[in-house]
């Protein structure tokens, strides 16, 4: 026993011992005989409890900020009922003494609440039960029973939208671990809630049982054991058992009502009373009418006069002091905005605030396109950006600038333009209230609907009405609405400028903070060994190919090692290919230990060796017509057969080639050989001039 209260001391030190030792006090109560005073301390700590509870229940914004609610209802409980028991025994054994017997807080309740009357003690304690059984607790059961229901129903498409926000990079883990917890923690208050509830109406039932078996019993005492005549027993054991149920009853009926706010209420910033204030008086006119019927009421003979002409006096003057400080309120208001006038004959002189920057990424939106990125319009696309560029910079390994959003009214109400750095670089046309069913080349049907193309990769696609939405994904359409559409093209575009969007801050940025944890590496590089223009140039020549930067030490040492040797970019670009090799291969074939690759003529390969050695960095026209056409068929059986389009030729030439094949065959990727780890095999599945 001293090692648990030892470990309870460790863990919360005296609060937690708290907990324990009111439930064995709580306990002790029904066995341990109490003196009178005690029994009022402990009543008037019962009232007190309930009174804080309903307080506490009123000032919550949301249920789980009073998620101790249901053991707090079960310990008020167990209370009234030790209470109960205990001013039970002293009533019996001591009630025939007269009507202080079990105290002064029981003779209060007896004698003033009621006017010293057992009849109507009787009644008002009946009611009482009635209004806390089956108004009160009914209802606060029947809502945390549903509440329960719908929250359980609810917390797999919860926890859904949490994986996909973490997905879409809108919140990171901690983020996404604590919305888990709070959906679970939701889960148990309804479901205790719900249990919790069962308790109030037992102590209801318990409390009419109680007060028969007190009635009886002190009859019995009253008459057999100490004499008295029927009409005195009657009157001092049953004033004393009303008195002891309704000092009971009152401070249950406080419980029970804030169970039914806290389940009963919906989640806001505001507490109770402040959405009372806001959304039941907040209204002049509504209080106008309300006072203008009450007057009307109160004209009507035969009706009171004074209360209702009263009452309608105090709403008509309350709703005029709303319309004043109303009126206040917007005078004020409109000062505050007004401009401070400028003299008209003199104007502002021209300053370099004036100068406007060109928006490295601007996407403007038609008219009708403004509802997409209003968040008082339940716009989303904001939110889908911030996604892309996060996971850009996780795919990626650099942070790109920010999309820059207007209005531009010379654009179609429906359409949209994605610049970089103020060129034009994708259009396209969404419309909000529609979707996008795209045809993956699988479907097996056409919708009714407006024909067009997906903006992001060009695929034969129809923009559909909603209802038609499910029918679209029964038929093999990927249906979308307009805010992917729009999110999708522009993450496509970033990625396929991903080079142009690395400038010279970029790679700063990531210098000072891959210095953080490599300091000696990046100092010992820029500026001493190589300029940041020329690890920019290699960097963009990464990107220029497809290629990620996030393995940074890898490229950084390699530019180190080879820096005192060579200054030139297209040769440090290549020498850091063949150290990203592995990572280059995992991309085209992610999982596969034999590389399915296009492979080249060797007569071809020596004819593109001899051009860079006579000094060329162009191909004959007629030679490039042959490889194109090569190139291109080869291309086509690769993707016939459902294999990456990867070229693989010697290193000396996939510089060369990897430049004039990439406007033309932009999905055709070019490697290396020694960019092949030797631990995977090779197997040559298409000829660029000859056969496989």
């Amino acid at each position: 026993m001293f090692e648990v209260l030892k470990q309870a001391l460790m863990r919360g030190g005296v609060r937690g011992l708290a907990g324990p030792i009111l439930i064995v006090m709580i306990l002790a109560m029904m066995v341990l005989p109490l003196p009178p005073f005690l029994l009022d301390i402990l009543f008037t700590f019962n009232i007190a409890l309930a009174i804080m509870v309903l307080l506490v229940a009123m000032n919550t914004t949301k249920p789980l900020d009073f998620a101790v609610f249901p053991t707090v209802l079960l310990i008020s409980t167990l209370l009234r009922l030790s209470l109960n028991v205990a001013s039970t025994r002293v009533v019996l054994l001591e009630g025939h003494t007269g009507p202080d017997a079990a105290g002064k807080v029981i003779e209060s309740f007896g004698h003033f609440l009621v006017g010293g009357n057992y009849a109507v003690g009787i009644v008002v304690f009946v009611i009482l039960v009635v209004i806390n059984f089956v108004v009160i607790t009914k209802g606060a059961g029947r809502i945390a029973e549903v509440g329960a229901r719908f929250t359980l129903d609810a917390m797999p498409g919860k926890q859904m939208a949490i994986d996909a926000d973490l997905n879409a990079g809108l919140i990171g883990e901690e983020v996404a671990r604590k919305r888990r917890a709070e959906i679970a923690q939701e889960a148990e208050f309804y479901g205790a809630m719900d249990g919790a509830s069962k308790f109030v109406r037992g102590d209801a039932v318990a409390g009419i049982i109680i007060m028969l078996i007190s009635i009886i019993g002190g009859l019995a005492v009253g008459v057999l054991q100490h004499d008295l005549d029927l009409a005195t027993a009657a009157k001092n054991y049953t004033l004393l058992t009303i008195g002891d149920g309704l000092v009971a009853q009152i401070p249950a009926l406080i419980i029970s009502t804030a169970a039914g706010m806290v389940v009963s209420r919906v989640a806001s910033e505001d507490n109770i009373g402040q959405q009372l204030a806001k959304q039941l008086i907040n209204s002049p006119q509504l209080l106008i009418l309300t006072a203008a019927i009450i007057g009307i009421m109160g004209l009507i003979p035969g009706m009171p006069h004074f209360p209702f002409l009263l009452l309608a006096g105090g709403l008509g003057w309350f709703a005029w002091f709303m319309l004043q400080r109303a009126k206040l309120d917007e005078e004020k208001a409109a000062e505050a905005e007004s401009p401070v006038p400028v003299p008209s004959n003199e104007a502002p002189e021209a300053s370099w605030e004036d100068v406007a920057q060109v928006d490295v990424l601007g996407l403007e939106v038609g008219y009708r396109l403004i509802a997409l990125v209003d968040k008082a319009q339940d716009g989303d696309l904001l939110r889908r950006i911030k996604g892309i560029r996060k996971k850009f910079t996780q795919e990626m390994g650099f942070l790109p600038p920010a999309v820059h959003i207007r209005d531009n009214l010379d654009l179609r109400p429906n359409a949209y333009r994605i610049t970089l750095k103020g060129a034009e670089i994708g259009t396209g046309e969404a419309y909000p209230n529609l979707y996008l069913a795209i045809n993956p080349g699988n479907v097996n049907g056409m919708l009714p609907g407006t024909v067009t193309k997906d903006p992001a990769f060009g695929l034969p696609a129809i923009w559909v009405e909603a209802g038609v939405r499910e029918q679209a994904q029964a038929m093999g359409y990927t249906v979308v609405d307009a805010s992917t559409v729009v999110a999708t093209h522009m993450s496509h575009l970033i990625h396929s400028h991903a080079a142009e969007l690395l400038g010279r801050q970029e790679v700063q940025q990531l210098l000072d903070h891959l210095g953080k944890f490599a300091p000696k590496l990046t100092e010992d590089l820029v500026p001493k060994l190589l300029s940041l223009a020329t690890v920019q140039k290699v960097m963009q020549n990464l990107l220029d190919e497809g290629m990620h930067i996030r393995d940074m030490r890898t490229i950084l040492e390699t530019l180190a090692e080879h820096a005192p040797l060579t200054q030139d970019t297209n040769v440090l670009t290549s020498i850091v290919r063949v150290a990203l090799g592995p990572a280059i291969v995992q991309q085209f074939y992610p999982s596969a230990q034999e590389l399915q690759v296009i492979g080249m003529d060797k007569e071809l390969e020596y004819v593109l060796a001899q051009a860079l050695q006579a000094g060329g960095s162009a191909i004959e026209p007629g030679l490039a017509n042959t490889l194109l056409r090569e190139a291109r068929s080869a291309t086509q059986t690769q993707e016939q057969m459902g294999l990456p389009t990867v070229l693989l030729v010697p290193g000396h030439i996939r510089d060369l080639l990897a430049r004039f094949l990439k406007r033309a065959l932009p999905q055709l990727k070019v490697i290396s050989h020694e960019e092949v780890p030797g631990f995977k095999t090779v197997r040559v599945t298409s000829m660029v001039g000859g056969r496989a």
